[in-house]
């Protein structure tokens, strides 16, 4: 009896593992495809704008670029002058550095030979001490604040005060910023009034020749980690999350460039202290806002609004980042639970959110199980050798399909800058990375689930350490 209940329990578990991955990577696959459709014609209709032209103009979109940073010290300044470098009239500068305990600072002030200066400030969403503001008349672009360490959000929110312009931009101290990269933003929020955010692409920048904060050539890494990162760029980006367009359901901007309306941003309370997936936290914020009071409004991915973030070249950094984005999602899809399968937000609650959970907070586990107990199962004689075929049919086979999908879609951008020798390279590695890149970053992944517990203690120890303080 005991035998059979084992043997039941055991199928039903391997079955269910095997059609969600299959599922899952069927999706993926889908996502690929609509991309494929839906990219040209995005990139099509912006090739009609004249970018220089109109960026040059000061009747352009005004808007305000805040580069948190923390010990930024090794590449704060070339972010910096990448920004500078742009192509772009009507902008501002606010770099905010968070407490950080290298020369983060020093090497900002002295880069661009800034002085402490005493500047009004209308503190409208709380933060922590802010220590002095320096500045360069000669530089009139460039502000930077010097305050109390309080994390990522609590920096975004003194750049949001600081800032004078009713647009903002987020992005990374260790980003590089495309020449071209505000303009596509700014023609979201003003060819559609009702925008309130927009996410832009991520590209791995390992592989290009900077200069003076100026991509002087483009190109692909040569080390073999961040070449792998570059596929799955393509993948989560342009494939990932173009398609939730259709539906207004894009939850996740990337921190390294997002922008917003500062007026919405000041709406749901800024940036939320204490959460690692800030940037993702506050685009649901908006969404739940304005789904709450029946506004008509929209979040926009733009293909063509590209930063060149350097990727990780280690296994030990690598292995931190999807740690962490792994509790940062977690932490934020458990903040708002109350979405999932919630029809009063429409598609973000019936579709987005439930999809967010199926298939990128468990996936890791379930996969990673698959992988273990689906050749087992088939050995013991549990399931036939066609379903263990079919799954890693799904994993493996549907998995390159995707990447191979997303470097198509690629090269329908206006950003063509991979030669075809690069291409072939980039097609061994789409094969390559699903049979053993893949796996390396679900056991990361998994090590992020079991550690976010840690994660919320450690938090809510904080949290009462800081109430103890008030």
């Amino acid at each position: 009896m005991f035998d059979f209940i084992f043997y039941v329990v055991l199928r039903i578990i391997t079955l269910f593992i095997l059609w969600y991955v299959v599922v899952m990577y069927g999706v993926n696959a889908i996502k690929t495809i609509f991309a494929f459709f839906i990219t040209p014609g995005y990139m099509k209709k912006t090739d009609l704008f004249e970018h220089r032209l109109l960026g040059a103009s000061w009747n352009i979109l005004p808007i305000s670029i805040l580069v948190p940073s923390c010990d930024e010290e090794a590449t704060v300044v070339e972010s910096v002058k990448s920004i500078l470098n742009i192509n772009y009239a009507n902008y501002e500068v606010v770099v905010i550095n968070d407490g950080s305990s290298d020369k983060t600072l020093a090497a900002v002030v002295e880069a661009f030979n800034l002085h402490k200066i005493i500047y009004p400030v209308r503190e409208r969403l709380a933060t922590r001490r802010v220590r002095g503001i320096y500045y360069n008349p000669d530089l009139p672009r460039l502000r930077v604040i010097d305050k109390e360490r309080g994390g990522k959000s609590d920096a975004l929110n003194a750049g949001v005060n600081l800032s004078r312009y009713p647009y903002i931009v987020s992005m990374g101290a260790d980003s590089f910023l495309d020449p071209d990269a505000l303009f596509p933003i700014a023609m979201a929020f003003m060819q559609n009034k009702y925008t309130v955010a927009v996410a832009g692409t991520n590209r791995v920048a390992n592989g290009c020749h900077i200069e003076n904060g100026k991509i002087i050539n483009q190109g692909l890494p040569k080390k073999v980690w961040p070449l792998f990162q570059t596929i799955e760029y393509f993948r989560t980006f342009l494939c990932g999350r173009i398609g939730w367009n259709v539906f207004n359901s894009l939850l996740i901007i990337s921190g390294a460039l997002g922008g917003f309306q500062k007026e919405a941003v000041l709406a749901v309370g800024g940036f939320s202290a204490g959460v690692m997936g800030e940037d993702m936290d506050l685009v649901i914020k908006l969404h739940r806002y304005m789904h709450s009071r029946k506004y008509k409004y929209r979040v926009s991915f733009l293909p063509d609004a590209i930063c060149w973030k350097q990727a990780p070249s280690n296994l030990k950094t690598l292995c931190r980042q999807r740690r962490r984005w792994q509790i940062g999602l977690m932490d934020v899809l458990g903040r708002n639970r109350s979405l999932f399968m919630n029809p009063a937000y429409g598609l973000l609650g019936l579709l987005a959110a439930p999809y967010y959970f199926l298939f990128e907070v468990i996936s890791a586990l379930i996969e990673l199980l698959g992988y273990v107990l689906i050749p087992l199962a088939w050995y013991f004689g549990f399931i036939s050798l066609d379903s263990l075929v079919l799954f890693f049919t799904a994993s493996v086979f549907f998995g390159a399909v995707s990447s191979i999908g997303s470097l198509a879609v690629e090269e329908s951008t206006t950003t063509k800058y991979i030669s075809v020798r690069e291409l072939v390279l980039l097609c061994f590695l789409c094969i390559a990375e699903n049979l053993f890149f893949r796996q390396l970053t679900l056991l990361f992944r998994f090590a992020g689930i079991f550690t976010y517990r840690k994660y919320k203690r450690n938090r809510e120890l904080m949290k009462h350490k800081k109430n103890r303080e008030n």
